[in-house]
């Protein structure tokens, strides 16, 4: 009776524990898991060389770590089509559980050849178009558009209980009449549109971070947030200038759930 009651027992911890280990709870303290906000993209949102960064480095320092975590998934040279193929996408959607956040931005990359070396390019707008290339492998694949590779990735994380949110590109900083140009007509567009199919949230960064741009002038801009010898990756003060963007087109959204875990500043480091 003794032995019975006994393993009973251990059969009941055993099953609390494995519950709430695939509920997310740490077992050693039983809280709850943290959501984790992931960032998928380009060299623009990671980068590792020297003296240029990436927005999604010093964004961490905006979100109250004791309630979220962030995890910077974006790897440079990648598109929104060579980050599913590279199965980049596949790997980090294994991590997601319900309650986790996907920022996602690509854009920068999607241009050029279908079959180059780099085979990154998607092809132009966000309808169901598809073209079978050959890469330089040898190795077939189905080319879809920009706005497709977008969307799967949206329906991949709303299946796993995330919230996506889509980003449109950062601006470069090429200039046109006295405005930094904007992606209104191509790749911002096609990120709204993206967005608005799958009925989730779009933060138009682009907009935002050019709409600051402009009233400071291309000199200034070039200054403070680039070099001269690369439009399109941003120093560090220029990425956390982008960060600061985000977070503030994050506040704006109605019911972004996302919002609560922002910081008024960013944090100090530690």
């Amino acid at each position: 009776m003794i032995l019975s009651r006994l393993f009973a027992f251990l059969c009941l911890a055993v099953s609390t524990a494995s519950s709430a280990f695939a509920d997310g709870a740490n077992p050693s303290t039983s809280e709850p898991r943290k959501p984790v906000l992931f960032l998928i993209g380009d060299s623009t949102v990671k980068n590792s060389t020297a003296g240029l960064q990436g927005w999604g480095t010093p964004i961490a320092a905006w979100f109250d770590r004791e309630k979220i975590s962030v995890e910077n998934h974006a790897l440079g040279g990648r598109s929104s089509r060579s980050y599913l193929r590279e199965g980049l996408w596949d790997a980090m959607v294994a991590k997601l559980h319900p309650g986790d956040f996907v920022l996602m931005q690509f854009g920068h990359n999607d241009g050029g050849p279908l079959d180059d070396a780099k085979a990154r390019a998607s092809l132009k707008g966000g309808g169901e178009e598809t073209k079978e290339v050959t890469l330089q492998t040898g190795a077939a694949e189905v080319v879809h558009t920009y706005g497709w590779y977008l969307r799967k990735y949206v329906s991949d994380a709303k299946a796993k209980g995330a919230t996506p949110i889509v980003c449109s590109l950062i601006p470069r900083n090429i200039w046109i009449n006295g405005k930094v140009g904007r992606s209104t007509n191509d790749y911002g567009k096609w990120a709204a549109e993206a967005a608005a199919a799958e009925g989730v949230a779009f933060l138009d960064l682009n907009r935002i971070i050019a709409d600051h741009y402009d009233p400071l002038g291309a000199a200034t801009v070039m200054e403070k947030y680039f070099t001269a010898a690369d439009h399109t990756h941003t120093t560090p003060p220029g990425a956390e200038f982008n960060a600061a963007c985000v977070v503030e087109g994050l506040k704006a959204m109605k019911d972004c759930p996302l919002a609560k875990y922002a910081l008024d500043r960013p944090a100090e480091a530690k």
